[in-house]
């Protein structure tokens, strides 16, 4: 870091010794003084934006995880999914705001000690994973929307991705400030017309009781393996000035990343049963309600939405691997650095969505990895993590402590 932060009530200030570069001056200004965007909501946004994409932004996730038990039930699951997010968000990042611990490699050390390489192994294929989702949704959609060949719409979001994450940390946050806005918009615009032509479909789904109490399992199974969300949050939690501020964007994280999804799954099971095995349950959705610019700007904002979820994902990998560029003493990782790992990630995952297919990916695939961040990321934030918060003398590492 280049200088040393105090928290004082009118903010953090920073004392630079000796030459500084540029980037290491301008980081340490944006640290000072950052804004309540910030530190309350652009945590719990980059969270939304990794757990959005790929089968959440088309429904394909909602369907497979939350209806096997009814809309009622799927709807008790989400809600839980929910505070269980809030819940282990608050303590990530107040870890890793205690240990100064900005990319996934240092967090993880200090949960799991040696073992941390075991994460990395499991977080670098659960990376192509999710853009092998994301590719093949976007195959999906262009295929739906303009009758394209699906390896158009595949190729066009790893292009955007991979120009997006060669930039750093600004560049992902400008993506992140415009996309999300945009997302936002259309969800809220999408329950107003839901509400219009699907209340009464709406209403008598949910009116069917859960068939069992599976729900619980679907909603605790779905917040595990989306808490590798979290990872990509942590290069921005260098903004918060406090443990305050971390538990208070933790706890915002749930709602801001699942806001969008209560609305669409409500819009969902106006359809249900029959939607459940939709590839694409937006694209049905959409059809139903009949108004072509309201199909296009929906599919667009899935279009940036699996933008941002790819953003995420490989952004936590390029800090985690800038990170270890300056350890070592080889400087910072360049433009085109980022742009070949990129590069390479979206390629590998390109050729399985080719391959296996939204519907399989996301069946075959979330599922397990769901029980492996259980084991190895949610239950040691969950116990090691909250003993090292809880011990801040046992918790201090050579960058110094943070102000609790």
């Amino acid at each position: 870091m280049a200088g040393r932060a105090s928290n004082t009530p009118s903010g953090a200030r920073f004392r630079l010794t000796g030459p500084q570069p540029l980037e290491r001056i301008r980081e340490a200004l944006l640290i000072a003084k950052p804004s309540f965007f910030q530190r309350f909501l652009l945590p719990g946004i980059t969270f939304k934006a990794v757990v959005i994409g790929g089968g959440y932004a088309t429904g394909r996730e909602l369907a497979e995880f939350f209806f096997p038990t009814g809309p009622l039930g799927g709807l008790y699951g989400m809600l839980l999914a929910m505070a269980i997010w809030s819940l282990v968000c608050a303590v990530a990042f107040a870890l890793s705001h205690h240990l100064r611990a900005y990319d996934y490699r240092t967090l993880m050390q200090s949960v799991l000690g040696p073992f941390w390489v075991v994460f990395e192994v499991f977080y670098v294929l659960f990376l192509i994973l999710i853009l092998a989702v994301m590719s093949a949704a976007a195959g999906e959609i262009g295929a739906a929307l303009f009758g394209w060949p699906p390896v158009v719409g595949t190729l066009l979001l790893m292009a955007a991705v991979a120009a997006t994450t060669s930039f750093g940390n600004d560049g992902v946050e400008r993506v992140f400030r415009f996309t999300s806005g945009f997302l936002y918009l259309v969800y809220a615009l999408f329950l107003v017309l839901a509400i219009t032509y699907f209340s009464d479909g709406i209403g008598e789904a949910l009116t069917i009781a859960p068939t069992s109490q599976e729900w619980i399992v679907g909603g605790a199974t779905y917040a595990s393996y989306n808490f590798v969300a979290a990872i990509a949050v942590l290069p921005f939690i260098r903004r918060l000035t406090s443990r305050r501020d971390a538990i208070v964007a933790g706890a915002l994280a749930g709602p801001l990343a699942m806001a969008p999804a209560l609305v669409f799954f409500l819009s969902m099971s106006a359809f249900y049963p029959e939607i459940a095995g939709a590839s694409l349950p937006s694209d049905f959705v959409l059809e139903e309600l009949g108004l072509p610019w309201f199909q296009l700007m929906f599919q667009l904002m899935i279009f940036c939405a699996l933008v941002e979820t790819g953003v995420g994902v490989v952004n936590a990998l390029n800090e985690r691997i800038e990170v270890a560029l300056e350890n070592s003493g080889r400087g910072e990782f360049s433009f085109l650095g980022r742009l070949g790992v990129a590069a390479v990630l979206l390629l590998v995952s390109g050729f399985a969505a080719v391959r296996f297919g939204l519907v399989d990916l996301i069946a075959q695939g979330y599922g397990a990895f769901g029980y492996i961040m259980l084991a190895i990321l949610v239950l040691p934030l969950m116990t090691v993590g909250l003993w090292r918060l809880a011990r801040p003398a046992w918790g201090k590492t050579s960058k110094g402590d943070a102000n609790t």
